[in-house]
């Protein structure tokens, strides 16, 4: 426990603090302006903050570390964060992307380009966007109003013709003189000031451009204005403006004991372009927590705003401030308004924070509702919040693969999924192979967690060779049962097919377990089931092309690894690498001659 004692000698300096247990283990690393001041509240009379209760009791020893600035606290701090993990931080693992669209005004006819990362380079960076999905929808919009090139400039130009595109209306063809370089330069210009939003302002300039080119009776430019304003006006109209203009990052809290769920709004421009969120534990108080994670989050690469907008004040923003206008290059604040229309954003936040927060509360008590009943149909010792589930597939031996997919609490997790390369089994034996794979699985290296039920794809007999792996293996707690497909069956004298059910079976019962085939814990198995074998079939169709496709370029000198990749990735397809003349070969870099018509002698014998 944190005692006076422990701090009398701390200094009244910035710096950052670690708490440590037992066996030396770090508990919490926090930053101060005052570290004599701030730690002193741990162990202040009276003090009924939750984290009283929960960490400063296991609490052996704290130890600090000075530092010039409060920048420098923060940054240490999130650095001692991302080294020991400790259990009362904010675990910030959030390895979604965000997107941006690139403008570069530099190229000849400027195209619009999905990227990750916004460096340096002199380009316009518009966003951000937080998937690729978003990104690419709102480049549809651009083109319809926009009609930039779509493709590179030197894809463009080894064309006869201008690309579909075009016809489409959607490209105005820049490369083969469809359009003059002033006049395209006005396009791009127009769709960077629209991608910020600034549409008052380009409805002015085209408005006055469509005037002054109908004066002077060139009515088709002055046509081609018109259009473009009223796609304009069309598309701005379906654009929710929530502010006005300027960009923010607007966040919302709501917390529900030590649960906090976390709403983050992107305002670009005015107008709400996405939005994400995040849920974590936090048993601190909620305003630390929010502070903290502010500076993790802005420290994995987001695009940081000028105005990042919170429901509540954090402590000491000002080092954090300064810390953000150092990265962004410019002047950011973290403001928590108290009127006007950035609160009304705010409380936006605030209720998609809340709805988010009692959606997933309600998924999960429907989930637990669900293996509460799974548990009970197969009479299970405990409720099986991870489901793993093993699958097999080979076409009678040949190029055999394994598969796992896990499920937590009634939901894939696709981060877990395994594939496996049977190497030990060389004949058709699918229970070796599913001995192999689950060896390979629970071998004591292993330092994944073990699940609460195993089902494999299979009767009675796959069940056996599950058991028989964890009885081997000395796998206790682990719950076993084996899913069996149903089966079409015809009877002599009818033209109908019949189906029988889906059979589940335990270890110890020889006849299956009875359940409704509508049930949901069935369904659930047999998804469960379906996605193992659909992962298992991927990837087996996956491992047996590459072979089939290595070998028909094997056996010619001069063909290597790196030499059939780049064949490959040059002409596309190995169909397009037997088409391709011995003239079109011999053309691919470092490729002789001689090798050119040794590849296509073989190639065309074998075909």
């Amino acid at each position: 426990m944190i005692t006076s004692e422990m701090i009398s000698n701390f200094p009244s300096s910035p710096g950052v603090y670690l708490m440590k247990g037992k066996d030396d283990t770090v508990l919490y690393v926090g930053k101060a302006r005052n570290l004599k001041n701030r730690v002193r509240a741990y162990v202040g009379p009276g003090d009924t903050r939750l984290h009283i209760r929960f960490m400063v009791h296991l609490v052996e020893s704290v130890q600090f570390i000075v530092t010039d600035t409060e920048k420098e606290a923060l940054i240490l701090e999130n650095t001692l964060i991302k080294k020991h993990r400790p259990r009362y931080n904010i675990n910030l693992r959030d390895d979604k992307t965000y997107f941006s669209l690139r403008l570069d005004f530099k190229e000849q006819f400027p195209r619009l380009t999905i990227v990750r990362k916004v460096p340096a380079d002199g380009a316009r960076y518009f966003g951000p966007y937080s998937s690729a999905h978003a990104a690419r929808e709102v480049l549809k919009q651009i083109y319809k109003i926009f009609p930039l090139r779509h493709h590179p400039l030197a894809a463009c130009l080894r064309r006869g013709r201008p690309c579909l595109y075009y016809q489409m209306k959607q490209c105005s063809a820049p490369c083969f003189g469809k359009i003059t370089a002033e006049e395209y330069g006005e396009l791009a210009r127009g769709a960077a000031l629209f991608l910020e939003g600034k549409n008052t302002e380009i409805g002015k300039i085209y408005r006055d451009r469509m005037l002054q080119a109908s004066q002077e009776e060139r009515f088709e430019e002055a046509a081609r204005y018109r259009d473009l304003l009223r796609a304009i006006e069309v598309t701005v109209e379906r654009q929710k403006v929530v502010a006005g203009s300027g960009d923010a990052d607007v966040f919302g809290i709501f917390r529900e004991g030590d649960r906090v769920q976390l709403a983050l709004l992107h305002i670009r421009g005015g107008a709400l372009t996405g939005s994400r969120s995040f849920c974590f534990d936090w048993e601190m108080e909620t305003e630390e927590g929010l502070a903290s994670f502010l500076n993790e989050y802005y420290d994995q690469d987001a695009p940081i705003p000028p105005q990042v907008l919170v429901p509540i004040p954090i402590p000491e923003p000002a080092a954090l401030e300064e810390l953000l206008s150092e990265k962004s290059g410019k002047k950011v604040t973290i403001h928590a308004p108290q009127r006007g229309s950035k609160l009304e954003l705010v409380k936006l936040a605030q209720k998609n924070a809340q709805s988010t927060a009692e959606e997933t509360k309600a998924r999960e008590n429907a989930s637990s509702d669900l293996l509460d009943d799974l548990a009970d149909k197969l009479d299970l010792s405990r409720l099986p919040r991870r489901i793993e589930c093993y699958d097999i597939s080979n076409i009678q031996g040949e190029f055999p693969v394994g598969s796992r997919v896990v499920f937590i609490d009634g939901k894939a997790d696709r981060s877990l999924y395994r594939r496996y390369r049977i190497k030990t089994v060389q004949q058709s034996d699918d229970f070796a192979m599913m001995r192999e794979v689950l060896s390979r699985r629970f071998k004591a290296d292993n330092p994944e967690d073990p699940p609460d039920l195993i089902v494999v794809d299979g009767g009675i007999g796959q069940l056996n060779v599950l058991r028989a792996v964890l009885k081997e293996l000395e796998i206790e707690g682990v719950e076993a049962a084996g899913l069996a497909k149903s089966r079409v069956t015809r009877e002599m004298e009818s033209a109908e097919l019949q189906r029988s059910e889906e059979r589940v079976f335990l270890p110890g019962r020889k006849n299956p377990v009875v359940m409704r085939q509508s049930s949901a814990p069935l369904l659930l198995l047999v998804r469960i089931r379906d996605e193992a074998h659909r992962f298992a079939v991927t990837y087996h169709k996956k491992v047996r092309s590459k072979e089939l496709t290595s070998s028909e370029l094997e056996g010619v000198v001069g063909i290597g690894e790196k030499r059939k990749k780049a064949l490959l990735t040059h002409f596309g397809s190995l169909k397009a690498v037997k088409e391709a003349s011995v003239e079109e070969l011999v053309k691919l870099k470092g490729m002789t001659l001689g090798t050119a018509k040794a590849l296509w002698e073989k190639l065309h014998q074998e075909g």
